[in-house]
């Protein structure tokens, strides 16, 4: 049996779309998938928006910290998946690399988080098809 595959959310400030993303990830692969995020300027906490959404769908986010993005982190991850930092996230040869375009949580009500946290489960539940054979 092979190594199972890991994927590294990146956004700037590790806040709200990476966390929400790796919170949902981390659940719905039940374990098959190895699961990282970081941003290149974490924030001090979690976005509370982020985490009252995620809540809403029975995943505590509660006692995540934002961290910082390390090169070594790019490296051991099969799948790097930016979330708005730009040029910020390094290269490397063979993996795959894939930027997801969603609306920045960051100031916004839990209203305003809702539609972004399903944007993000239903780009997870592709990911997670891409990655785990079906059995």
């Amino acid at each position: 049996m092979s190594r199972k595959p890991s994927v590294l959310f990146v956004c700037v400030h590790n806040a709200g779309r990476s966390q929400m993303a790796a919170a949902f990830l981390t659940t719905l692969s039940k374990g098959a998938i190895e699961v990282r995020s970081a941003g290149s300027q974490p924030a001090d906490k979690v976005n509370p928006a982020a985490v009252e959404a995620m809540a809403e769908v029975g995943i505590d986010m509660s006692a995540e910290i934002p961290k910082v993005l390390t090169t070594e982190a790019v490296k051991e991850s099969d799948v790097v998946i930016t979330m708005g930092c730009g040029d910020e996230c390094p290269y490397f040869p063979g993996t795959r690399y894939e930027d997801w375009v969603l609306e920045d949580p960051a100031g916004k009500g839990v209203e305003s988080v809702r539609p972004i946290r399903d944007d993000i489960k239903g780009r997870v539940e592709a990911l997670i098809a891409s990655l785990v054979p079906a059995n």
